[in-house]
């Protein structure tokens, strides 16, 4: 039997409705998924760190029989080939991310012929919505409940009150 193993990778800083979306729709195309966050992102400074956003997607996803969570740093393509993957699923939300997401998925290609780049484009109401204006938004007092998982906004609550 011939199975079809993907990676969707991100930063995840935090796990929004748009990433859950794509979770939800991406898992019923492949046989397995692994959420994979990238340890050392060129982001700026993480709001979570890398174990709060594994756990926080192993939470909103723990009914998902065929999505798993697994941190990476380096070569996605490096990644995928441990993983035995044959796929890297991408969001995109406007010609901006396809821009960028063209130019990664053609490097990839140069550099593991055998990875196929996925794109799916999230949920009409989510194709606005990013980790870094969630966070913009929710540090200013704005309300992003609507936005991203309870257990996300509850993390958020915390994070900031920590601070």
């Amino acid at each position: 039997m011939h199975t079809v193993k993907a990676i969707y990778p991100g930063t995840f800083d935090p796990l929004t409705n748009g990433h859950l979306d794509l979770i939800m729709r991406g898992a019923k195309i492949v046989d397995e998924l692994v959420v994979a966050v990238l340890r050392n992102s060129e982001k700026g400074e993480p709001l979570f760190t890398v174990p709060e956003r594994a756990e926080m997607i192993r939470e909103a996803t723990h009914s998902f029989g065929n999505v798993t969570v697994a941190t990476f740093d380096g070569l996605l393509v490096d990644f995928a080939r441990e993983q035995k993957a044959k796929a890297v699923l991408r969001g995109i939300r406007a010609i901006s991310d396809y821009e960028y997401e063209f130019q990664m998925a053609m490097m990839n290609r140069k550099l593991n012929p055998d990875i196929e780049t996925l794109f799916m484009m999230p949920a009409e109401k989510y194709t606005y919505v990013s980790s870094r204006l969630i966070k913009g938004v929710f540090r200013l007092g704005g309300d992003v409940e609507a936005l991203v998982p309870p257990l996300v906004m509850e993390r958020l609550k915390a994070k900031v009150a920590f601070r």
